[in-house]
């Protein structure tokens, strides 16, 4: 398993409120785990009537993934889905969308209802989509405990899932959206959040309120902002831009360090 605090994140800013154990398995040097391209390993299950992406060796302790509005159909989320499999982390990623996610090419469809797809994808019908799926790992899967990564959508139920009884251990979000202030309070367990300098959907004002409720609690956490980076970095980030390939890949790694320190 990949170990704690084996990169820096130069040009991000950290804050670790408890101190965690390190471990000394870090990756060697220029380790193919993360992959940007190329064609996806996992493979689709169904289970209660939602399809799972389930990548990566069995193992008792796993990662729910939660993605962004594009879902398990994009690409990138597959792909990244696959780096947290490579790193030892058996990886369940649910179709929380039932097969109709957002359109890739969002800009460039005038037409789409963001405001109506939020609204057809409440929490009310996104709960218990999750819900079958920590099921499913836990009952199926032999799964005992549960890492949840959540990106942009995905990142506000990283904290829902990290209630009281929701069944997640620890988590991490990079660049949650529509996050309420009562979902960060109710957490029962570490969380770690990495956030884009350039984000309208948390702009720098909602980030120090964020911090601020975060403080608020006596649980571990810990928060890294990403200069250069714009809102979908951890998923969408331009490649060939070598300060978004960065954020993206070193919040990958930020995810598994925490995830090794409160494993």
């Amino acid at each position: 398993m990949l170990g704690s605090m084996c990169l820096l994140a130069l040009g991000s800013i950290a804050s670790l409120v408890s101190a965690a154990p390190a471990t000394e398995d870090c990756p060697p040097a220029g380790a193919n785990v993360t992959a940007h391209t190329g064609t996806p390993v996992g493979k689709p299950e169904v289970y209660e009537g939602i399809t799972m992406y389930v990548t990566g060796e069995k193992t008792e302790t796993a990662v729910l993934y939660l993605t962004d509005v594009f879902g398990i159909q994009l690409a990138e989320n597959m792909l990244l889905a696959d780096s947290f499999g490579r790193a030892g982390y058996l990886t369940v990623a649910p179709d929380m969308f039932n097969g109709t996610p957002a359109p890739a090419d969002i800009d460039g469809q005038p037409g789409f209802n963001t405001t109506q797809f939020l609204d057809q994808h409440r929490a009310e019908v996104t709960d218990p989509i999750i819900d079958t799926a920590i099921t499913f790992m836990r009952t199926v899967l032999g799964v005992k405990k549960i890492f949840v990564t959540g990106y942009c959508f995905g990142g506000r139920y990283t904290f829902r899932f990290l209630a009281e009884g929701k069944g997640a251990d620890v988590g991490f979000a990079a660049h949650p959206s529509l996050l309420e202030d009562g979902e960060i309070l109710a957490r029962k367990g570490p969380v770690s959040i990495a956030q884009a300098e350039n984000d309208s959907m948390t702009p720098p004002a909602r980030r120090a309120e964020i911090d601020a409720l975060l403080k608020n609690t006596t649980l571990p956490y810990s928060v890294a902002l990403y200069g250069g980076t714009s809102h979908g970095f951890g998923v969408r980030a331009n490649i060939s831009n070598p300060v978004e390939k960065f954020g993206k890949e070193e919040a990958f790694f930020q995810a598994i360090r925490f995830f090794g320190a409160w494993a």
